[in-house]
């Protein structure tokens, strides 16, 4: 596989984790190519009135590195 270069990204979504994740991942790959896989961190969200409003997927996007 060679070396592999790791990014951080936060998506966002008013409807799920899942939808964060897969926001994520959608712009991450309009401008990186070679993506391996990724790791989701963690999930938050943002809370108003007491509902959640957004939800939130902090992933790290693993990509082939060319140097």
């Amino acid at each position: 596989m060679g070396v592999v270069k790791v990014i951080e990204l936060i998506g966002e979504s008013p409807n799920s984790w899942e939808e964060a994740t897969k926001n994520a991942l959608e712009v991450a790959a309009k401008s990186i190519r070679g993506i391996v896989g990724i790791d989701i961190d963690h999930f938050t969200a943002k809370v108003e009135d007491n509902k959640i409003v957004a939800f939130r997927a902090n992933i790290k996007v693993a990509f082939k590195y060319e140097a």
